[in-house]
């Protein structure tokens, strides 16, 4: 069970496979040689000569051979732990790699808790396979060959016989394999659906106590997990069964091998010690390939993993090399723009909009396109008909490396990390000082908060969930600002914050438009009012075009909507 395509993904492993091999073979020859002299010793015994005269070189040899196997188990622990380093660091990162450049359509294809999965005991699984089960099946390949070397001068029936069982026991392991592949291929998929659902739940459990749901979602997991119980029992029994089948073969060949040399001692075509060296070597003809069998289980874990991870790496990603950077123009335009997550009820429908340096608005209803379009701006959503695009350059030929650099969307819930804010900072810019990161944070009034914790080395909990919303957007935006991007999208960023958080963010996001394309989707209209120009969505079709005072002249429909908004907020008041 050999992958030479997954091997190829980390060719470094190749030498410390060679130099396991080696050692656990240096291992063997001294093995060897103590047998030789402890059963030389024993035949001296029984013989009129005793075993006086070899005493002296049996302690020699068993200290030496105890030093050689102690040194040569030494170096396997190395390299295996070399090995395990650099499969991990290596996958993980081709796996990252990967995903950056699936961008944001990674989440369309694969689940989060399949990739967080992959990602952790997937790739341990990998780990086993490349730092156990390779070196051992190539030892395992070449141990009966040496030993067959060494006995065919002994006792030539005896060597045939053992190097003849052996080749049963890999047999045993395919004629599993067969079995083995569609059932760890189930298991897989049960474990990753479990932990899928569980994560779902996990993140929708507030809802679920909400709606008194959590019984019933309770209900399918146990129905879920029952499943996957019956899959690891029925993979357990296979492993169970399959290891007796090899111990079978094992035992059963040693058995047959002592047999061999036993007629031989008996019709005197070897002697008493060779005889006895047959007896305990024969054991060690079996063992490597036995204990190959014992990682073998593992390793199919590994393999269907995997799959799973070549179906990530295959993924289509667009042949970003054929792709084209940016030009230094960041003039966005859209001409006949269409788009539709079904391929029938269009969302958005031949709009056609021109976005430059300066401030733009999209305002609508809910459900008018307004974040659709924003995803297609940022990349997210590249099915469009129609035109898009920046500097001349049609969005869905543009490497997605020059966009995100081109280009920053800050969210109604932009995510921040656990750590430090330095930490969270860093990510816009590994190379700002902290002058630099205090900069941004007082343009969107943190600093004096920050100031009153522990400065940059304030601890930021998951999501940042010790902050408020006001705060965990601010920090987002100095993130962003950080970046120092050309163009800022900024997409309903100022929902459910309080009015300073609210305040400081559109400050900002005129000042940027200064020098910045800003563009603004926001369903509050009071936020856009300042904007150079406003396009009013409407049922997926762009309805109006103007200032706030312009379409406010025009009595259509962004004047219903100023004026809906107003009577509210008077009405509140």
């Amino acid at each position: 069970m050999i992958s030479k395509r997954l091997i190829g993904l980390v060719p470094e492993s190749k030498r410390y496979i060679l130099l396991s091999v080696i050692m656990q073979i240096l291992s063997l020859f001294a093995n060897a040689v103590f047998m030789y002299v402890v059963t030389d010793s024993i035949a001296d015994a029984f013989s009129s000569r005793g075993i006086g005269n070899n005493i002296s070189v049996l302690i020699m040899a068993a200290i030496l051979t105890i030093g050689i196997r102690f040194l040569c188990n030494i170096v396997i622990n190395r390299v295996s732990f070399l090995s395990s380093r650099a499969v991990k660091t290596a996958l993980r990162s081709k796996l990252y790699k990967k995903l950056i450049q699936l961008s944001y359509k990674y989440n369309e294809r694969f689940t989060l808790s399949e990739l967080t999965q992959l990602s952790t005991e997937g790739i341990e699984q990998l780990e086993i396979y490349f730092a156990a089960y390779l070196p051992q099946f190539f030892y395992s390949m070449t141990a009966p060959v040496i030993l067959f070397a060494i006995l065919f001068p002994i006792h030539r029936l005896t060597a045939i016989v053992l190097l003849v069982c052996v080749p049963m026991i890999p047999v045993a392991i395919a004629l599993v394999q067969t079995v083995a592949k569609k059932l760890l291929s189930k298991y897989w998929n049960k474990y990753t659906s479990l932990g899928s659902s569980f994560l779902d739940n996990l993140q929708g459990l507030t809802t679920l106590k909400i709606y008194n749901s959590d019984e019933y979602k309770n209900q399918e997991m146990n129905k879920e997990a029952e499943e996957f119980r019956k899959i690891t029992m029925r993979v357990l029994s296979m492993q169970l069964n399959s290891i007796i089948i090899m111990d079978l073969i094992a035992y059963g060949g040693a058995a047959l091998g002592i047999f061999t040399a036993l007629m031989g001692l008996k019709s005197g075509s070897i002697s008493m010690a060779q005889c006895f060296f047959i007896i305990l070597i024969s054991a060690d003809f079996f063992i490597p390939m036995r204990q190959m069998g014992s990682l073998f289980h593992v390793a199919m874990n590994g393999m269907a993993a995997s799959k799973k991870l070549f179906q990530i790496f295959e993924s289509d990603t667009e042949d970003e090399d054929k792709k084209r950077d940016l030009a230094n123009d960041r003039e966005i335009v859209l001409e006949n723009l269409c788009f539709s997550y079904d391929g029938k009820k269009e969302v958005l429908s031949d709009l056609n909009l021109r976005f430059n340096v300066g401030s733009y608005a999209i305002v609508g209803n809910s459900g008018s396109g307004k974040s659709t379009l924003a995803s297609i701006l940022s990349g997210k959503n590249k099915n469009y008909t129609g035109s898009c695009k920046i500097g001349g350059t049609e969005l869905s030929n543009v490497k997605s490396d020059c966009l995100h650099k081109a280009l920053v969307y800050i969210g109604y819930d932009s995510f921040l990390f656990k750590g430090t804010v330095r930490e969270n900072l860093k990510i816009a810019d590994e190379n700002a000082d902290d002058g630099k990161m205090w900069e941004v944070l007082k343009r969107v009034n943190l600093n004096g908060f920050f100031e009153s914790e522990n400065g940059l080395d304030t601890m930021l909990n998951e999501r940042a969930s010790n902050l408020s919303g006001g705060q965990r957007q601010r920090l987002a935006l100095a993130r962003a600002l950080l970046f120092d991007s050309d163009i800022y999208i900024f997409d309903e960023a100022t929902s459910n914050i309080d009015v300073e958080s609210e305040n400081s963010i559109m400050r900002e996001a005129r000042e940027l438009s200064k020098s910045k394309t800003v563009i603004i989707i926001s369903h509050r209209l009071a936020n856009v009012v300042e904007s150079d120009k406003i396009y009013v969505l409407d049922n997926s079709r762009l309805a109006e075009v103007g200032t706030h005072n312009e379409l406010l002249k025009n009595n259509g429909h962004y004047a219903d909507l100023w004026e809906t908004q107003q009577s509210l907020e008077r009405y509140v008041g």
